[in-house]
């Protein structure tokens, strides 16, 4: 998924490469804490833990909710999502097999996917919208000062 995210990083011209990443260093702080609080808020004990049924990858019996994999994917998937459409909505349906692929192997159940796919793509919106505020604010101050 990031090698594909970063081929549509490449695609862009140097204002939007530049607002990406801000876009992504705010998405990463943002998801690192709505995973933080939701998994405070919520606890699901992992499928193995419950069921008895050996995951099938090693993992840790600790709390499930939410699905950091799904939410760092969905993340990704929304940068992307903002800047390249098509490129973007394929990286979605990655994040969405990330999920599948966790219940599947009896580390997390649905509602912690869900929760990672929700967290993941709140935190794109929320870093591009900063992004593309922080640029046009320093597009207008760049613009004051060399009208000055």
């Amino acid at each position: 998924m990031l090698l594909i995210a970063a081929g549509a990083w490449f695609t862009l011209d140097r204002p939007r490469k530049v607002e990406l990443v801000v876009a992504g260093v705010a998405a990463l702080a943002v998801v690192g804490a709505l995973i933080a609080v939701g998994s405070m808020i919520w606890t699901d004990p992992r499928p193995f833990v419950v069921d008895g049924v050996a995951p099938a990858i090693g993992h840790a019996a600790d709390n499930g909710f939410p699905s950091d994999h799904t939410a760092a994917a969905a993340a990704v998937a929304g940068l992307v999502l903002a800047y390249r459409r098509r490129i973007g909505a394929l990286l979605l349906l990655l994040a969405v097999v990330v999920g599948m692929s966790r219940v599947a192997a009896h580390v997390h159940h649905v509602p912690d996917i869900l929760a990672g796919l929700i967290f993941g793509l709140a935190a794109a919106a929320i870093g591009t919208m900063l992004a593309r505020a922080a640029m046009r604010a320093r597009a207008a101050a760049q613009a004051t000062s060399s009208s000055v």
